[in-house]
């Protein structure tokens, strides 16, 4: 996955019929990840259908994941990434054992650690947005350095480089990006717009 973005996909809301019209383009942008939220419709199917149609040019992973009983139907279902907007060491320890990607949401230092000490290499700040990036700058200083931070929540084109310059090494994309029940070309516009934004960023 290194040719591809640090860019995490969140399609809330997305039927499993809409996959088809929708991941491509998000593939063809760059991103690394898919998301599809537990409280999307009919998820189960969405997920597995995922795994098996994009399973090897994207990371396809499920969100809002709150309970160790899901992580176990996710594993069945070939989910390579969870995401979750909190942070439960269990959800944690089961899903890095299925070999899955952990992205646990944290909000403040001590979420944070306790995600890192539950085996946790990768953290989402949750909500970016109402953070900001200096808060973000601020954590970014206590964590180490081999723990990657990734923006979630109310990031936009626009300012994706300045949570990236605080210390992020890539974001989560929801309503900016996707909002159940657009046009497909919005969909491609937005994933081609967040991509321009990361790579002026890297290059700046």
């Amino acid at each position: 996955m290194d040719s591809k973005l640090p860019l995490v996909a969140i399609l809330r809301g997305i039927r499993p019929e809409e996959l088809e019209l929708h991941v491509p383009a998000l593939i063809e942008a760059g991103f690394e990840a898919v998301e599809i939220p537990l409280n999307s419709e009919r998820w189960e199917a969405g997920i597995q259908l995922a795994a098996q149609r994009y399973g090897d040019q994207a990371l396809i992973g499920a969100g809002t994941v709150l309970r160790p009983e899901q992580v176990r139907r996710l594993a069945e279902l070939g989910c390579r990434l969870i995401v979750t907007p909190n942070v439960d060491a269990e959800v944690i320890r089961l899903g890095l054992a299925a070999g899955m990607q952990l992205l646990p949401g944290c909000a403040t230092a001590t979420e944070a650690f306790d995600a890192i000490a539950a085996g946790a290499r990768r953290i989402k700040l949750f909500p970016a947005g109402a953070l900001g990036p200096a808060y973000l700058a601020a954590l970014r200083t206590v964590l180490p350095e081999a723990v990657d931070m990734y923006a979630v929540g109310g990031v936009r084109p626009e300012t994706l480089a300045d949570y990236l310059r605080a210390g992020c090494r890539g974001a989560g994309l929801g309503g900016e990006l996707y909002r159940a029940g657009q046009p497909p070309e919005r969909t491609r516009v937005q994933a081609q717009a967040f991509a321009r934004a990361y790579r002026e960023a890297m290059a700046g």
